[in-house]
């Protein structure tokens, strides 16, 4: 709850305005019986025609006043809601880019959707219906006990006992609905999970005629929570029937009791009509806070798990710059005897997704250095832990041992923003996004028109871009969907050369390029950007054996160094690469 109040008590005016109008909305639909009473215990009576005439009218003016300050309040508790949840999702939202990667594969994608989503969508509905029903609810109840004592005490005292009745069984019910849906969030991550894979995959499940087996996966999570929904739902529903029957039976002794009260001559018979009217009344303001009490529920449950992100701490914090993490070297990159294991991270305890996972280093002992206008090609077999090299260079993670330095400074002391400045980077399965070709090259940076189309000219996409009606206009579906798999690579190698980085990663992205498309484009790399230090991971040998420098890793440790010749002579697993592709 906290949270949520955080949020609201930035718009505390116009809750307070709010809460004033709906209050007396419920104030005035609670004297709209005590003038029912009034008409026919004392206007009636008369047999003054007018001033029934009269009093009838004030009745129904009443109704349109609650009606019109019931919409007013109404429309600015919707407002608040929405103008809280959308602070409270750009907040997360911010968080959650921040993340480390560390951070990002505990808590997962799915689960991180689904907060920003249907968490937030909790939260907010919860705000609006504490402002409306929370309100009402309340007075409805209480002023309707209050009136009705007034009216006959006698008759209000059934109502007296069973009020703390029916607060009882709220309060205890829930107790067990939070963690309830607690558990039912943590089932829509996983529906979340699945639908992902599907949908990002759908081509492989298709082709592999894997429907049926994927239709069965997805029935298995979705079987899981819609079990954890109905348990939660049956125990908050559970007040409902139990509270009907007891106001049920109230409302029966009202009638009982009453008509006695009517026939000893203690009471009038309008007294009965607006008695039963107030307990109505009071009825809808139990069952209001019961509403009031499962949305909380449903709130507190979302609002804890979006507050785990928002208080995750950066586990990344920017060193102090100093003598003990600068080291004197003219390398422009330095790796020096650097270890890393995914997961194996200081925090208290691993998520649900890593349970069991075994911390086995993924790099041993890796050194080398990259000078200035230098360029080093990195290959190996699947899992080796190239990417992850330059996972750790970019500061996605950081090394469990040894250091980083980029210009013989630790790269943890760079402020992250400045440091990932100086990379442009185009991985192998990276995002091309529902946008124009001129804006996914540029991406949101200070990149002038002229820069945009030499990035383009130096990733040989120019002529491709040229011979489209709409030019650099053209819009790219999601993912790229109508670009062919060379056309996306080449749009994010020039989205990474762009604004001429002084550091150019280039991670496996000409896997899809022909050869002789793949050779013309490291030669525009070599003679537009020869000042910037270049970093390639390959498989093909051909893609590499004219950098500065290979690196051949083998389970994350590094099994040969140096210039292609060499390694055709020193390293027998760099040379059957070789072997095999260029026989």
């Amino acid at each position: 709850m906290h949270l949520i109040l955080h949020y609201m008590k930035k718009h505390w005016k116009r809750i307070t305005g709010g809460v004033s109008i709906k209050t007396l909305a419920a104030l005035g639909e609670l004297m709209i019986p005590y003038i029912l009473e009034h008409i026919i215990d004392d206007v009636v009576p008369t047999k003054k025609v007018l001033m029934v005439f009269a009093w009838g009218l004030a009745m129904i003016g009443a109704a349109f006043m609650v009606r019109s300050l019931n919409i007013l309040a109404n429309h600015k508790a919707i407002a608040t809601g929405r103008d809280c949840i959308q602070s409270l999702r750009h907040d997360l939202f911010q968080k959650t880019v921040n993340l480390s990667g560390t951070q990002f594969d505990r808590f997962g994608l799915p689960s991180l959707t689904s907060r920003m989503t249907s968490d937030s969508y909790n939260v907010q509905n919860f705000i609006v219906s504490m402002q409306a029903m929370g309100i009402r609810a309340p007075v409805m109840l209480l002023g309707g006990i209050v009136v009705t004592m007034t009216m006959d005490p006698a008759l209000s005292g059934i109502l007296c006992v069973m009020v703390p009745v029916l607060g009882t069984i709220i309060y205890i019910v829930t107790r067990h609905g939070i963690p309830l849906y607690d558990k039912v969030q943590r089932g829509v991550d996983g529906i979340v999970r699945v639908m992902r894979e599907n949908i990002t995959g759908i081509r492989v499940v298709k082709a592999l005629s894997k429907e049926e087996y994927e239709k069965r996966r997805f029935d298995g999570v979705n079987r899981d929570m819609t079990a954890a929904d109905i348990k939660a739902g049956v125990t908050m529903a559970m007040p409902g029937p139990i509270m009907q029957l007891f106001l049920n039976i109230g409302l029966t002794l009202v009638v009982i009791v009453g008509a006695r009260r009517v026939n000893d001559g203690v009471i009038e018979p309008g007294v009965i009509l607006a008695f039963l009217t107030y307990f109505n009344m009071i009825l809808q303001g139990v069952m209001g806070l019961n509403r009031i009490f499962m949305m909380m529920s449903k709130a507190t449950a979302s609002a804890d798990r979006i507050q785990v992100i928002l208080d995750a701490e950066d586990d990344q914090p920017v060193l102090p710059f100093g003598e003990e993490n600068r080291l004197e070297t003219d390398a422009h990159i330095l790796f020096d005897h650097v270890s890393f294991a995914y997961h194996d991270t200081a925090d208290s305890q691993p998520s649900e997704q890593f349970a069991g996972s075994v911390q086995e280093k993924c790099l041993t002992d890796i050194s080398f250095a990259v000078k200035h206008g230098e360029s080093l090609g990195i290959i190996g077999a699947t899992g080796s832990g190239k990417t992850t090299i330059l996972n750790l260079l970019m500061r996605f993670y950081d090394c469990g041992q040894g250091g980083i330095y980029i210009d013989g400074r630790d790269v943890r002391t760079y402020e992250k923003d400045a440091l990932r400045r100086k990379f442009g980077i185009a991985l192998q399965n990276d995002t091309i996004f529902n946008d124009t070709l001129r804006e996914n090259i540029a991406f949101g940076r200070e990149v002038t028109e002229a820069q945009t189309a030499h990035a383009a000219e130096i990733a040989n996409l120019s002529d491709f871009i040229e011979g489209l009606e709409e030019k650099y206009d053209y819009m790219a579906d999601i993912k790229g969907a109508n670009l062919s798999g060379g056309q996306k690579q080449r749009t994010l190698i020039a989205r990474a050369v762009a604004a001429r980085p002084e550091i150019l990663i280039l991670d496996d992205s000409s896997s899809a390029l022909d050869y002789k498309t793949d050779a013309s484009l490291r030669r525009s790399i070599q003679q537009e950007l020869g000042d910037t230090t270049l970093i390639m991971v390959a498989q093909r040998a051909s893609s590499i054996m004219n950098l500065t420098n290979i690196l051949v890793l083998e389970e994350g440790r590094i099994i040969g160094y140096g210039k292609h010749e060499e390694l055709q002579r020193t390293c027998p697993v760099y040379r059957d690469i070789c072997t095999a592709q260029m026989s």
